[in-house]
């Protein structure tokens, strides 16, 4: 396929600019600076030196507004080029790997499910060479081609979740190829080591409520297990996991009061309706995935033979099962639209100091800086972060899932050397599997397992880190909420003591770490998978938000937030002020 150069025309300048100040960067060009230039007799001529690709303006075009159509066109074209140009030109290095894929000729570290394995659980390598020239390509012929396990496939199993959505291109932002975040711990690391002992530990904590964590026998027994190992994959206190911090997200938000986020719990205004967030959850002590032969078959891609049962009663959230289910069934952006109704309805105080019209005499946001601004934002960055994980997931780790990790380890119990750290082997998560269940197989939420995509970075994490930072821009971080928990049997909210403060900036945050988190309370991903989905999805929606903060008519002086780090950012007229 020949090459074809994309750069952008270094000497098609725009005519309507003025010459930046020193302080001025060249390419933050402002929709006022546009509207002043464009006031000008010299428009026409301008126009016509771009050829025919614009019409001069005539006098049956003439519209009540400061531009006619055709300066209108041209200045939406200038915008769009330019907001284009100025990501083409912030040069980032290229994403890594964590090498696994070239280390093992097995391929023990990485994504494998529905392709033929043997009785291991291990690829069979030219099938695996398949899925890699498929990617390689590019093509979408060779896609069809890959070789799947007899199980797995059209009319008798499952298929792999959308590998060509790697290559899908973004209009607004950095660019799904863009976003640029840590390797996922290698696959022998004491690292890796760590994340899969905290996800055995959410799996045999799964039915304990978050709000008895503190007292709890099991989960006392999980904090000491993870604290003896060299590594602590969480937050910590003074170095050490404690039930406060155990499971809990990194921001400072999600620290305070109940494990779960506000909006997890209360009503959603939606239309003419109120939505109740009691649900009906799977019934405890159900798990999947422990036996070999269910556990090799799901990894050829076959549909699973079991399903799930639930209650009869209907309650909020409460366990990481609950959590699970949640997350299992959820579409992207979900927790995140309903967050932003909440929000909505609690009034203009809530809104960003920087909306313009919460202190207007004469008007009020709607289209712009209000509710169909805020959701179109929100579900954009979520479609946008989807996009970017997928580049990620596919064409650069492909790592492996947390169940055929764990399949390494109690086939490295019986005999078979994948170089695993010893401090896992002989912890107590594994121990207490093996007494319960005979092996060191992963307890599963899900019938199926996985979903049929590679594991890093988790794209419930990513599209919850650009909604979050989306909802940040938008939304009053400092404004308090009146915090409620479930009741002691989980059918009704009840208030919170008034001596503990949450702000809507912190409960975004835990709501951001709950989505990304339950995934691995689930067992199909690690903290890596969630803490760096949340940074890419981060970078894509500060992309966007840069885009979008050039196409505004009002008084705006840019959006302010605090990222996932702590660091507070500006981002006006196309640029991220830190």
């Amino acid at each position: 396929m020949q090459n074809k150069d994309y750069s952008p025309d270094e000497n098609q300048e725009n005519p309507l600019a003025t010459t930046p100040s020193p302080a001025t960067p060249a390419l933050a060009i402002s929709r006022r600076r546009w509207l002043q230039a464009t006031g000008g007799s010299g428009m026409a001529a301008m126009l016509g030196g771009l050829g025919n690709l614009f019409i001069a303006p005539t006098a049956s075009a003439e519209e009540l507004g400061p531009l006619t159509p055709d300066r209108r066109r041209y200045e939406e074209y200038w915008l769009r080029s330019r907001c284009a140009r100025s990501h083409f030109e912030e040069r980032r290095p290229p994403q890594e790997s964590n090498g696994d894929e070239e280390l093992y000729d097995d391929k023990r570290g990485n994504f494998s499910k529905c392709l033929p394995h043997n009785e291991f659980g291990e690829v069979d390598q030219a099938a695996y060479q398949s899925l890699r020239n498929a990617l390689a390509s590019g093509d979408p012929q060779d896609f069809e081609a890959i070789v799947l396990a007899p199980d797995a496939g059209l009319g008798t199993g499952r298929r792999l979740a959308n590998p060509q959505a790697a290559y899908a291109f973004e209009m607004t932002g950095i660019g799904t190829h863009a976003t640029r975040i840590a390797p996922p711990p290698a696959f022998a690391s004491a690292a890796m080591a760590a994340e899969m002992a905290e996800v055995y530990w959410q799996a045999l904590t799964r039915d304990i409520p978050f709000e008895r964590y503190e007292s709890d026998a099991l989960v006392n027994a999980a904090v000491e297990d993870l604290n003896r190992l060299s590594v602590q994959a969480g937050p910590t206190e003074s170095g050490r996991v404690t039930p406060r911090t155990l499971f809990r997200g990194s921001t400072a938000g999600d620290l305070v009061g109940p494990y779960l986020s506000q909006f997890l719990w209360l009503p959603i205004p939606y239309g003419m309706a109120t939505i109740d967030q009691r649900y009906r959850f799977p019934v405890a002590d159900e798990d999947f995935g422990t036996d070999y032969a269910e556990w090799l078959a799901l990894q050829r891609g076959a549909i699973p033979t079991r399903a799930l049962s639930f209650d009869s009663d209907t309650r909020y959230i409460a366990s990481n099962r609950d959590l699970g289910q949640y997350v299992h069934v959820d579409f992207p952006f979900q927790a995140f639209f309903n967050a932003g109704l909440i929000m909505m309805g609690f009034g203009v105080e809530a809104l960003a100091p920087e909306n313009p019209y919460r202190d207007s005499f004469t008007q009020e946001g709607f289209v712009t800086f209000g509710v169909a601004d805020i959701n179109h934002l929100v579900t954009k960055a979520a479609d946008t972060a989807m996009k970017s994980a997928w580049y990620q997931k596919w064409l650069v780790h492909r790592r492996v899932r947390p169940e055929v990790y764990a399949g390494r380890i109690e086939n490295q119990r019986r005999g078979r050397d994948y170089g695993l750290p010893d401090e896992l082997l002989l912890s107590d998560a594994v121990a207490r599997l093996v007494a319960r269940n005979g092996n060191a197989l992963l307890p599963l939420a899900y019938p199926e397992g996985s979903p049929t995509h590679p594991s890093y970075p988790a794209g419930h994490a990513t599209f919850s880190g650009a909604c979050a930072t989306v909802l940040k821009a938008l939304f009053n971080e400092d404004y308090l909420i009146d915090a409620v928990q479930p009741s002691a049997d989980g059918t009704g909210l009840e208030a919170i003591p008034s001596t503990t403060e949450l702000t809507l900036g912190g409960e975004i945050n835990k709501l951001a770490h709950n989505i990304a988190l339950a995934r691995d309370a689930a067992g199909v991903h690690y903290r890596a998978d969630g803490a760096q989905g949340l940074l890419a999805g981060e970078q894509q929606a500060l992309g966007l938000l840069q885009d979008y903060s050039k196409t505004y008519n009002e008084d705006f002086p840019g959006f302010f937030l605090t990222r996932f780090d702590g660091t507070p950012v500006q981002i006006v007229d196309g640029r991220i002020v830190t």
